[in-house]
């Protein structure tokens, strides 16, 4: 048999020997150290007091408001036992004002399902078992002192800044401990202390647009405590007829999924900070955290091929193939400073099965419902869409972005054919 020619060896020597290293970046990536734990919350209660009411607190605290919830940890694995030495709670206020003078008092009690409760509060390393639970009671108090009126406005009411705040961000910094190392988990969850009330039909402003009319629809800033049909139903139910459709966007929905991360808890791996360098510097993938957050969800070998698919189809002139190769989270991803206050500071993804979310919350709603990504440049992506969805009607409605890419609170937007 004649032997292969020297050109067709090399070949398949610099095949095989990519696919190893696809192979190895596989493994490595797979069989990296991780914690099967999983934090997630529920039962959360939010009361206003009256100054009256708050019993022993001091005089110059004009109320407080009241928080409490549950926190949940699982172990889904069977047979690994997990350690949590370490619980702190970090609490962050977001209002409307200057929230200077609000106090913050948070607690964590422990509620371990074989182990009685520490009066003191402290929390001890416990081992959370395979396939068991455990879980911890928060409970936090807000308090400010009595308002005062500003230069100028002598006679007027004092101002109680508790009035002024409506959003509780909470971050829960946890330490895991077991055969993997020692890993600091960072999760945070938004819980609402006010609600905006609903538009209705006789003050709602709708906009003129290019054969239709647009109504941005303003709601309390969304998280992972929130239902979707239920935020739509909320704030959209009152103002809905047939022929409308009702978009949400893609990043309130993700954020609503719980598809959001802090950098804290990205390990970037040699690939994402090598090749985070060759991204636009304006990209949500310019950077090793926000690169590595589109490996973990689809893979380094996946990544890889991308971009070096991508690389030679720009050489032809085919720009844009790696987003298109590497998958529909290489457009989605937000980097830190790439969403609203408090998800800046986190990187989110775009949303998991935008299709049936869809589908269902038109179920729900009886009007066509779309998922969309709009920008300030005119730019309408429309990632999902329902039954009935006009696409080009869509296009038109939304390239003014009546939604706006600041801090509007408006993720929810009705367009009405003329």
């Amino acid at each position: 048999m004649a032997p292969l020619p020297a050109p067709l060896c090399l070949a398949l020597i610099a095949a095989l020997g990519f696919g190893a290293l696809l192979l190895w970046l596989e493994l490595r990536h797979r069989l990296r150290p991780a914690s099967p734990l999983r934090l997630d919350s529920h039962d959360w209660t939010v009361q206003e007091h009256p100054a009256a009411t708050t019993g022993a607190a001091p005089a110059a605290v004009a109320g407080a408001i009241t928080v409490e919830g549950v926190l949940r940890l699982s172990n889904p694995h069977a047979r690994m036992e997990v350690m949590v030495p370490e619980v702190e709670l970090r609490p962050t206020l977001l209002g409307k004002g200057d929230l200077s003078g609000v106090t913050v008092t948070a607690r964590l009690t422990a509620a371990h399902p074989d182990e009685d409760t520490r009066a003191d509060g402290y929390w001890a390393a416990y081992i959370v078992k395979g396939n068991k639970q455990t879980e911890a009671r928060v409970s936090l108090t807000i308090a400010a002192p009595a308002g005062r009126p500003s230069d100028g406005d002598a006679g007027q009411q004092p101002i109680n800044p508790l009035a002024l705040i409506d959003t509780l961000w909470l971050e829960v910094l946890w330490v895991n401990y077991g055969p993997f190392g020692r890993l600091q988990r960072r999760d945070g969850l938004l819980i609402p202390l006010r609600k905006p009330e609903p538009l209705q039909p006789a003050t709602a402003r709708w906009r003129a647009g290019e054969a239709c009319q647009v109504l941005p629809l303003p709601t309390h800033l969304l998280g992972v405590l929130d239902d979707p049909a239920d935020v739509l139903r909320r704030y959209a139910a009152a103002v809905l007829q047939p022929g409308d459709i009702l978009t949400i966007g893609e990043t309130p929905l993700a954020v609503m999924q719980g598809r959001y991360q802090h950098p804290a808890m990205v390990e970037p791996s040699a690939l994402a900070r090598l090749l985070c360098r060759v991204f636009h510097p304006t990209s949500s993938l310019a950077t090793a955290c926000g690169l590595q957050t589109l490996i973990n969800d689809v893979g380094p070998a996946r990544v890889l091929c991308a971009w070096l698919a991508g690389t030679l189809m720009k050489l032809v002139g085919s720009r844009g193939g790696f987003y298109r190769l590497a998958g529909e989270q290489a457009r989605l991803i937000d980097d830190i400073t790439g969403t609203t206050p408090p998800y800046d500071q986190t990187i989110v993804l775009g949303p998991a099965h935008p299709e049936r979310s869809c589908r269902e919350l038109a179920r729900q709603l009886g009007v066509p419902v779309a998922v969309v990504d709009v920008n300030d440049l005119g730019r309408v992506k429309v990632l999902a869409a329902s039954e009935g969805c006009d696409e080009g009607l869509l296009q038109r409605a939304l390239r003014p972005n009546p939604a706006g890419n600041a801090n509007e609170r408006t993720p929810l937007v009705v367009v009405r054919p003329a």
